[in-house]
């Protein structure tokens, strides 16, 4: 029988503290997942879910985005991926008694993981203005409740339409199609709090805001550089694809503030070698970066390169692909003459690194002939982002590893679909092809003015200019930042909607009225009036595929995001919309058919995605070296190089996960590879900073974060923790942190939240 859920709230500020491991996975990996799933699921259904999980005939985990092989192994999911599947494929269930039993004024007391362990939602809730507790409603009542608020607003501007990673594509195309028919392009997403700083990048200087390579690329690369990413933890899947790198000849390198464990050593648990040997040492250099110093390391190597061009002329393609930057590429000119201005000892100062290490890695580069730059949130998160990432393709596009197999760009989105829905059009500024193609198929003008991103929509809140939320998954009160002022601005609404699956802290977090709305999960077995339905997802490189959900349904009353979304038009939009929203609902077919008729690279649908493994989206820069740019040809471009200025006697911090935790879902409060268990109030900080702050081992201290214009913010009653970061470097986890980063603070272009360069003083405190 699977366990009940946590009595109560455990204690999360009084962790125990070992040393951190050096490999990853392993027989650790496999005793954790099987005991997770089957507290969760019990031991015959977690049989029966695990081995559905990534394969063809099965459904994609709701987990990270990472990309599946031809061949699939029979256990085509991490440890992580399993903790995902169990906490959806769940028998705990939350009832209206147990509503009844905890006014929301008690779950606001409650911890994340205490409210996602409590199980699955079975029916539509309500909280009334002035009510204590949600209260059961009807899917009819919950929908005039929502038509009602929406339709009397000043303007469709005044409704935010949020959407999660986890949604479908199907969902994903009905939303937008909902909101713009409703009029309005205020659909901020999870993007934009995560891979914003890539798209933009991309866009500008290769066309095309998403990776250019496929998975075999991995496997045929000389050369992968994983920078600002922590895959052991947040994609592990991605390890068994560096392995695979490392066995035909691939050289990896590895820059992060951290040392991480799954970049150390991977001990594949498919695997003989994994689970008894020693496993695959996968980091062959690790230049432990200062955070924010990304950007001066590339212009670095830039120069280097450039330097190396001009004294060994005529050597073959020599150290610069002179034919691909000619024929490919526009402004190198601008970008070689800052390149070749870089200066050593800023370049020193903004990375915490060796000319020797430089030095080191300059020639690996230069020994690949097909290169891969791996990046994630390390990146993309601060102010000076997007020009880090620009630079990045500087690097690739300089010794023309872009539409080359085995080379290219690979941002690692972090959950599944999350590039599927800005693809389906969940986007607040959308494309004008796009719009035309929704009008000519639609028969309807949608809004052409941009729409608000999650920052903005925050401000729209807290301003009054928005007054009612929906959010199609996700926790979006958890995932924000500056928690204080982003709860007060939720509070400001009239009306908050949350389609999910389990509690969240944004459930209790509520505008004058609230609904919760039950929806299917991917598991889950999905019947329409059309029969059995699938739905589909785009993985991380830009590969479309079916996802079949096998399991009951946790309770009757649930319903499938596509069939929310159809039912909510057709009661907002009444008889005046040509949309057939009820046949939608019925035949996901028929929505697919028509977003083959409105998206480029989804002709024929239907028998694509019927073919085992689906197909792979058009990518012009990787599939023909044609750069759909301004310019019409890749863009090197040239900008400051910028990094984080910390004061004395202050550390740079960034966010990040634990082990057991997937987003804002916490799975448990161990973080095994950095040796922290039960406990998640920790600051990680180099015992050198600590000795120089007066901060010994397991003391406690407040996190006060400080902003140019004056104002500070306060996290308290976190345990101090001496680990190998960076110097000058801490981390801590959130969305316990996200109260220290103002709504103000983010990367320039994108309006990403700076979470990974914050500027902080440790306060000496007492426990909490």
């Amino acid at each position: 029988m699977a366990a009940k859920p946590p009595a109560g709230d455990p204690v999360q500020d009084a962790p125990e503290v070992a040393a951190p491991q050096h490999a990853a996975a392993g027989l650790p990996a496999i005793g954790h997942t099987l005991r997770i799933a089957q507290q969760q699921m019990g031991v015959r259904r977690t049989a029966l879910t695990l081995l559905k999980v990534n394969q063809k005939n099965g459904f994609d985990c709701p987990g990270c985005a990472w990309p599946e092989g031809d061949k699939r192994h029979k256990a085509e999911f991490c440890e992580n991926g399993a903790k995902a599947v169990a906490e959806e494929a769940t028998l705990r269930r939350v009832t209206p008694d147990f509503f009844a039993a905890h006014p929301v004024a008690d779950l606001a007391t409650r911890s994340g993981y205490w409210l996602g362990q409590q199980g699955r939602l079975t029916q539509p809730m309500y909280l009334p203005e002035g009510a204590e507790s949600y209260e059961p409603v009807t899917w009819e009542r919950a929908f005039d409740i929502i038509a009602g608020e929406l339709t009397a607003l000043a303007s469709p501007d005044e409704a935010v339409f949020y959407t999660s990673g986890r949604t479908s594509n199907e969902a994903a195309f009905l939303y937008q199609l909902f909101a713009r028919e409703f009029g309005t392009n205020n659909l901020p997403d999870c993007s934009n709090m995560c891979h914003e700083s890539s798209g933009s990048a991309l866009t500008e200087t290769l066309g095309v805001g998403k990776g250019s390579v496929l998975l075999d690329d991995l496997h045929q690369a000389d050369l992968i550089i994983v920078a600002g990413q922590n895959p052991g933890t947040n994609h592990p899947r991605m390890l068994s694809a560096l392995e695979r790198a490392k066995a035909g000849g691939a050289k990896i390198i590895s820059i992060n503030p951290l040392p991480e464990a799954g970049l150390e050593r991977f001990k594949n648990p498919q695997t003989p070698r994994g689970l008894v040997g020693g496993g695959t040492a996968l980091t062959d250099l690790f230049l432990q970066i200062r955070l924010g110093g990304d950007q001066a390391l590339f212009r670095a190597l830039n120069r280097l390169i450039l330097e190396a061009a001009e004294t060994t002329p005529g050597a073959g393609a020599g150290a610069v692909d002179e034919e691909f930057v000619r024929e490919h590429t526009h402004g190198f000119e601008e970008f070689a003459a800052a390149a070749r201005a870089a200066d050593w000892d800023e370049t020193l100062r903004a990375t915490g690194l060796e000319r020797a290490e430089i030095d080191r890695a300059l020639a690996m580069v230069l020994a690949s002939k097909r290169t891969i730059v791996c990046w994630a949130m390390g990146l993309t998160q601060h102010k000076h982002s997007v020009p880090t990432i620009r630079e990045v393709v500087n690097f690739l596009l300089l010794r023309g590893n872009v539409g080359r197999p085995g080379a290219g760009v690979c941002p690692v989105r972090g959950h599944s679909n999350v590039q599927g829905d800005r693809t389906m059009g969940i986007f607040e500024r959308p494309a004008p092809a796009f719009l035309d193609a929704l009008e000519r198929e639609f028969g309807f003008a949608p809004p052409r003015e941009h729409g608000f991103d999650v920052v903005r929509a925050i401000r729209a809140l807290r301003d009054g200019q928005a007054k009612v939320f929906f959010a199609m998954g996700g926790n979006f009160v958890s995932a924000s930042p500056d928690t204080e002022v982003t709860e007060a601005a939720m509070r400001r609404a009239r009306l908050t909607v949350h389609v999910s699956t389990k509690l969240n802290r944004s459930h209790v977090v509520t505008g004058a009225r609230a609904l919760i709305l039950p929806t299917l999960g991917r598991t889950e077995r999905d019947l329409q009036g059309g029969g059995e339905q699938f739905i589909t997802v785009e993985d991380s490189m830009g590969m479309v595929h079916a996802s079949r959900g096998s399991l009951t349904p946790a309770s009757p009353g649930l319903l499938s995001e596509p069939a929310i979304v159809a039912r909510l038009a057709r009661r907002v939009l009444g008889a005046e919309s040509r949309t057939p929203w009820e046949e939608f609902e019925k035949d996901y077919g028929t929505i697919r058919d028509r977003i083959a008729a409105v998206i480029p690279g989804f002709d024929d649908f239907n028998a694509r995605v019927a073919r085992p493994g689906g197909f792979a989206l058009p990518h012009a820069p990787r599939d023909s070296r044609s750069f759909p740019t301004a310019t019409g040809k890749a863009n090197f471009t040239a900008a400051p190089v910028e990094y984080p200025r910390v004061p004395e006697g202050r550390l740079l911090l960034q966010t990040l996960r634990s082990h057991d935790q997937y987003n804002t879902t916490i799975y448990g409060l161990d973080d095994r590879y950095r040796g922290i268990k039960n406990g998640r109030r920790v600051v990680l900080v180099h015992p050198d900073d600590a000795r120089e702050l007066g901060l010994a081992d397991g003391s406690y201290t407040d996190l006060v974060s400080e902003w140019t214009d004056g104002s500070e913010r306060r996290a308290p009653g976190f345990r101090v923790v001496h680990y190998p970061t960076a110097r000058g470097c801490a981390a801590s986890y959130y969305p316990e942190t996200n109260v220290l980063v103002p709504l103000d603070s983010t990367a320039d272009t994108s309006n990403t939240p700076a979470s990974k360069s914050v500027v902080v003083r440790l306060e000496q405190a007492h426990p909490a």
